[in-house]
């Protein structure tokens, strides 16, 4: 599979202005949604392309930013029947007293056409209705078959204004798309983007696969299969479509994952009935072991500057979070609650882990911070685990398999969603049974 990930030619069009005051506050955990109205993006000439009309392509790329936003749960989007200035075209300045009476903070308007050399333009311009200034002004030119990225994009320049941080929706996941019987079941590697569309089959499902991990800054992916029955620890490049065996492993592998400048693969080793970290060289192939301790070390992850790693273990008696140097010294634990905890990653932003914590007959998603105080819950479910961070630290997505009820129906894994405010849970959509996400770096964007 070849994806395309590139965006040419983007220009502001204005500059922002300064004074502009509109700004969406995502520190409180329940807040009142922001009304942004968001009108078709309108062609300069609806002429038909490959892809489609130019009208059906505007209208589709106010729906992927218009779901973008909403799914945040920090915007409202206003109905379009509701609007009183019809756009027409992308104004230079639009008529604000006619979105101030529906309630409007912000405004979004959009123009696209067909460039002599067959490339879509696509323009946007965000407005403060309020202040009545222009906030955001970009222009992108790209292949008309690449509108719903240029969506996410655009998506991700009006978050990043209107927020102060920075957007996640330009990004993809990789996940096992499950199916079939319970005690049989087909496991393939997929991706897709954020939101659930363009799903794509990375692996034929002819042999296991498990913990597919991103890498954090390259379009990389590391994932453990069984060929053959053995165990085996992959690397596989999106852009370049080439699958790489990084190592056959005697013995029983465990979640291998990425080091923060994606040169290491860290992963735990079981053997002889005894699991313990390890750490690979992708340039040498060279494997160096980091812990040596009688219990189960397992679920390695590094802070986001490569200073420390997380991990769980039993060395104390039951499955706890533990914190160690890169070079396996200064281990000490940082979990106290009651119950079990797993799975742990480090948030992006580095303030955060993330961890299954495993107690009261369920499986719940939480965050605590680096030295294991402020541990906070963000869901409440019969089985949620596997957490992994957006790229802006803002968001965490996870699976959640539900109970079998009497009549033997449940018990199928699907992805969720949820912020860091434990406010806004929702579930993405696939066309399987889906378990063990992982959340891309954001995708490159060449401009010239």
């Amino acid at each position: 599979m070849k994806k395309t990930c590139f965006l040419v030619a983007c220009a502001v069009l204005i500059a922002s202005a300064a004074k502009a005051q509109l700004q969406v506050d995502v520190t409180r955990g329940s807040v009142d949604p922001v009304p942004i109205a968001v009108p078709d993006f309108v062609p300069v000439d609806d002429v038909e392309t490959a892809t489609g009309n130019l009208s059906d392509i505007g209208a589709s790329i106010t729906e992927v930013i218009t779901a973008n936003l909403v799914s945040t749960g920090l915007f409202r989007a206003i109905d379009q029947n509701a609007f009183i200035e019809q756009i027409t075209a992308a104004p230079t300045r639009p008529r604000f007293n006619a979105w101030r009476p529906l309630a409007a903070q912000a405004l979004v308007t959009g123009r696209l056409q067909i460039l002599a050399n067959g490339n879509l333009r696509v323009e946007f311009r965000l407005w403060d209705v309020v202040g009545e200034v222009q906030m955001e002004g970009v222009g992108y030119n790209t292949p008309a078959s690449n509108w719903r990225r240029i969506a996410h994009v655009i998506s991700d320049r009006i978050y990043t204004r209107l927020t102060g941080e920075a957007g996640y929706f330009d990004t993809r996941i990789v996940y096992i798309a499950e199916q079939g019987d319970p005690l049989d079941r087909i496991k393939r590697l997929a991706i897709m983007d954020q939101d659930g569309a363009n799903q794509q089959f990375l692996t034929d499902g002819s042999y296991l696969v498990l913990t597919p991990r991103f890498s954090p800054n390259r379009q990389e992916i590391t994932f453990l299969s069984y060929f053959n029955n053995k165990p085996r620890v992959y690397l596989f490049n999106i852009l370049s479509n080439r699958f790489e065996v990084l190592g056959d492993f005697p013995s029983m592998t465990f979640a291998p994952r990425f080091s923060p400048d994606g040169n290491k693969v860290i992963m735990s080793l079981a053997e002889d009935g005894n699991s313990d970290i390890y750490i690979m060289d992708l340039r040498t192939r060279a494997v160096t072991r980091l812990t040596n301790d009688p219990g189960i070390d397992t679920s390695p992850s590094f802070s986001p500057d490569g200073s420390k790693i997380v991990f769980n273990s039993d060395r104390g008696g039951s499955q706890q979070l533990y914190v160690m140097d890169p070079d396996g010294r200064n281990v000490h634990r940082i979990s106290f609650g009651r119950g079990r905890y797993a799975t742990p990653v480090w948030s992006p932003r580095g303030d955060l882990i993330a961890f299954t914590k495993i107690g009261d007959s369920k499986f719940r998603i939480g965050v605590m911070r680096t030295d294991g105080k402020g541990e906070r819950l963000l869901t409440d479910a019969y089985q949620d685990e596997g957490p992994t961070w957006s790229p802006n630290g803002r968001v965490l997505m996870f699976f959640r398999t539900p109970p079998y009820d009497a009549q033997g129906n449940g018990g199928r894994p699907a992805l969720w969603s949820v912020d860091l405010t434990g406010y806004n849970e929702r579930q993405v959509s696939t066309p399987y049974d889906a378990s063990d996400p992982a959340w891309s770096p954001p995708l490159p964007v060449t401009t010239r």
